[in-house]
């Protein structure tokens, strides 16, 4: 069986858009909201442009389906964050950020929102838990984990030129 083709675009202010090619070449696409929300998308057959249906799910909706699309998935050891009121997100850091090239404490991430920064990807490689002398570069991919409001806040704050 091929592999199925998965593609992701930034959706500033949104989200990320995440399509799927399935193998009979359909088309699918998911919208993850910042805010939790997933719209999923189907495109019809004889025009893969154009859609066939979308809905628009929340969170608990979103796990559900998750819940009945992979039932197995659960582990008694991962902590599941939404029933904790968290959210775990990737934010991207701009190149022409204000941050780009100063130290992660200087942000002031933790005390302006509640979020903490568990990891930092930079091209192939990940760097667990940064400390405030870690220094920022366009192009990393911060890993934060706070309250959907502290994740907002922090996105603004690093998204600020």
């Amino acid at each position: 069986m091929p592999v199925p083709r998965l593609s992701s675009t930034p959706l500033p202010g949104i989200g990320v858009r995440y399509d799927l090619t399935t193998r009979e070449h359909r088309r699918l696409s998911v919208v993850a909201h910042r805010d939790g929300a997933r719209t999923v998308n189907a495109y019809r057959r004889d025009d893969p442009e154009e859609c066939a249906l979308s809905v628009r799910l929340t969170a608990g909706e979103t796990e559900a389906l998750i819940d009945a699309l992979m039932p197995s998935h659960h582990s008694p050891n991962l902590l599941s964050t939404t029933d904790l009121g968290l959210v775990a997100e990737r934010i991207e850091l701009s190149s022409v950020s204000y941050w780009n090239g100063r130290v992660l404490g200087d942000t002031r991430m933790r005390t302006e929102t509640g979020v903490s920064i568990v990891a930092v990807l930079r091209r192939a490689e990940a760097i667990p838990s940064p400390g405030p002398e870690f220094r920022l570069a366009g192009g990393d991919i911060l890993i934060v984990i706070g309250t959907r409001e502290g994740l907002e806040a922090a996105a603004t704050i690093l998204g600020r030129d």
